[in-house]
């Protein structure tokens, strides 16, 4: 974000396969001092979701890779505990299926609201609004690994009763690797999750955030960031 802009309003993941739909909803969605997170797929979508905390969801139900409906269920069947989702995520159904029996399974999967194609945009903004009044302060989701506390929603982390202080992008990297404890990431996914690289750059970028990283959560013995070699990084949030 540019220095002196205005906070977004709510991060905003806006899955819809139609490249101009997509373009025109961040668009509206940018000019309404939203924060627009585009994911043209399913896979998308689910990535977004896990890493990047947003605060709704709008879905739609037919895409490239798979049913917006799974996507919505793999959100609802999350425990709120591992952090991978946060079971509780606003959706709403932005979808050209509009029969009856399309309604009724879509809430029926856990949309919060649905609204079909042709669709307006201000009706949509208008229901933006009203769902995100609903959700209020609720949110949920803090991780915790071992002795690593991290609550995406108040950007806090802990380790026992220390308070660590996170750059945003150390803060990201430490929310995807705890969201699996002990699961080796591959640097590919790293970059492309927290940085947004489509593909394997050479960069030191997430070597050098690896290791601030590793300092600040552990300034004396370097515990809880592994580096596996040739591979990636793990987090260990154990006390041994």
């Amino acid at each position: 974000m540019r220095s002196g802009a205005p906070e977004p309003l709510a991060t905003i993941v806006v899955c819809e396969d139609d490249p101009p739909t997509l373009e025109l909803l961040c668009d509206h969605l940018t000019a309404d001092r939203y924060e627009a997170l585009a994911a043209p797929s399913a896979a998308d979508a689910l990535r977004l979701c896990r890493f990047k905390a947003p605060d709704l969801v709008l879905l739609d139900l037919v895409l490239p890779d798979g049913s917006g409906l799974d996507v919505l269920r793999e959100i609802r069947r999350a425990d709120g505990l591992t952090g991978r989702y946060d079971p509780n995520l606003p959706v709403i159904a932005l979808t050209g299926r509009v029969t009856e029996p399309d309604r009724v399974r879509g809430f029926d999967a856990g949309a919060d609201d649905y609204l079909g194609k042709p669709f307006s945009y201000v009706e949509l903004a208008a229901r933006i609004r009203a769902v995100l009044r609903r959700r209020g302060d609720r949110r949920e989701g803090p991780i915790r690994a071992g002795e690593i506390f991290v609550d995406p929603v108040r950007r806090e982390v802990r380790v026992g009763a220390r308070e660590v202080r996170l750059a945003n992008k150390e803060f990201e990297l430490l929310r995807a690797l705890a969201s699996e404890p002990q699961r080796v990431f591959t640097k590919q996914e790293l970059l492309r999750d927290v940085w947004g690289f489509r593909s394997l750059a050479r960069t030191r970028t997430l070597d050098s955030h690896a290791s601030r990283l590793r300092r600040k959560l552990d300034p004396e013995h370097g515990r809880f960031v592994q580096n596996v070699w040739g591979v990636g990084y793990r987090l260990s949030g154990g006390s041994g």
